[in-house]
């Protein structure tokens, strides 16, 4: 809903609240970038010795990965099976993992205490280091989808030769893709597999690398749902419920077996004990549990939820606030006793972070406005409204504000 509106005569410019508000989110990230960038970690960021990780990593790098993980699960599923019925959802998905994965590269930039020297690992390797591992997967994969992306923009500007050559390789393309995103998603959950005597029992166990990779598929899949219906809602696309109905179907399946192995893995290191011993950790793993497996699998267990679209868009909701919780808890909450302290980030860390989500957003619309990322046979006669190319993405903002 459309706060404020005001029209500028001759431009074709509408001002509007979220436009208002992305402008004012992209003036305290810059200005709190400004503070990162002349002053240091110390002055921007509530981190320290005994807390190293905040925020940066928790959200804008763990979760950021996971969030754009549908570019492999949906792409490989996709293509790899020849699944003709979907393809109308492949190119959002690129394009939500590509920005992703820009925008993570973008958000390590700020963590790290010396960001010009991020090109080390490709001179100064340590194959026996798991940020090793993990840097270079990262850098291979953010490659490997911009030449995925790429035939989206070639055919913008019909430059045909090179449009062929990358479809010819295509399917290597996804295959390579799926190898490297296999191997970083679990390596993410291996950086704390370290760290046994820091992190809370709720948290760590020898199957973290196997529970990142299923969050992620899991995650990937609900944010193709969620982004095709909200493709649908702002971008004029239709919505393809018979595809969205055999993702939740997929979804369920993934969310039983994380929810099994997670289980099975507390009882085994006997901390099932703790889940009813009141504390601070004990509420923040059951609100994890809630929001990532209790809620949505009881309401994609009911055949009128599973089949319906806000019934599945709802699901994809929950999954998606569920992982990032699990995310959280795993890189800052099960840390927070050990470290003796509790974390909060500083106002800057968080403009840094809100600038970087509405980037994403901005993107996204600027990209679906002036590129070929839907079918053209599924757009609606509306059109989206003409705007200055920053800001050009209020209708997600507008979302995303709702």
């Amino acid at each position: 809903m459309k706060l404020c509106s005001t029209s500028l005569q001759g431009t074709g410019f509408r001002f509007t609240f979220w436009k208002l508000v992305f402008l004012v989110v992209l003036a305290a990230g810059l200005y709190a970038t400004f503070i990162r960038f002349t002053q240091g970690l110390g002055a921007s960021t509530h981190l320290s010795d005994q807390f190293p990780w905040g925020i940066w990593i928790s959200f804008d790098v763990l979760c950021g990965v996971m969030l754009a993980a549908g570019g492999f699960t949906l792409t490989a599923t996709v293509h790899i099976f020849n699944l003709e019925r979907m393809h109308s959802i492949i190119r959002p998905t690129i394009l939500t993992a590509f920005l992703g994965y820009i925008l993570v590269c973008v958000a390590l930039m700020y963590d790290l205490g010396k960001p010009y020297n991020i090109w080390h690992p490709l001179v100064m390797r340590n194959p026996h280091s798991v940020m090793f591992e993990v840097a270079y997967c990262v850098m291979l994969y953010t490659t490997v989808l911009a030449l995925e992306f790429s035939p989206i923009v070639l055919e913008r500007f019909n430059r045909q030769k090179p449009l062929k050559f990358v479809r010819s390789i295509l399917i290597p393309l996804v295959i390579l893709g799926v190898i490297l995103s296999t191997l970083h998603q679990s390596s993410l959950g291996t950086l704390y597999l370290i760290m046994p005597e820091k992190l809370h029992p709720f948290w760590y166990s020898p199957l973290l690398p196997v529970f990142f990779f299923l969050s992620a598929i899991a995650v990937g899949l609900a944010m193709t749902i969620f982004e095709s219906s909200q493709s649908a809602k702002h971008f004029g696309v239709q919505l393809e419920l018979p595809v969205l109905q055999e993702l939740g179907r997929v979804l369920v399946v993934v969310l039983w077996l994380y929810a099994i192995l997670r289980f099975e893995d507390l009882a085994h290191r006997g901390v099932l004990p703790l889940t009813v011993r009141p504390g601070y950790e004990m509420y923040m793993f059951w609100l994890e549990l809630m929001l990532a497996l209790i809620l949505p699998l009881i309401l994609l267990s009911q055949h009128k939820v599973r089949t319906s679209p806000a019934g599945l868009y709802w699901s994809a909701v929950l999954v998606v606030l569920g992982f990032v919780t699990n995310r959280m808890n795993v890189s800052i909450t099960g840390l927070e006793g050990s470290a003796g302290a509790r974390y909060f980030p500083k106002w800057s860390e968080l403009a840094v972070t809100g600038m970087i989500v509405a980037a994403g957003f901005a993107l996204f619309g600027l990209a679906v406005k002036y590129l070929p990322i839907f079918p053209a046979e599924q757009a609606l006669e509306a059109e989206v409204e003409p705007s200055i190319a920053l800001l050009d993405a209020e209708a997600v903002l507008e979302n995303a504000g709702d």
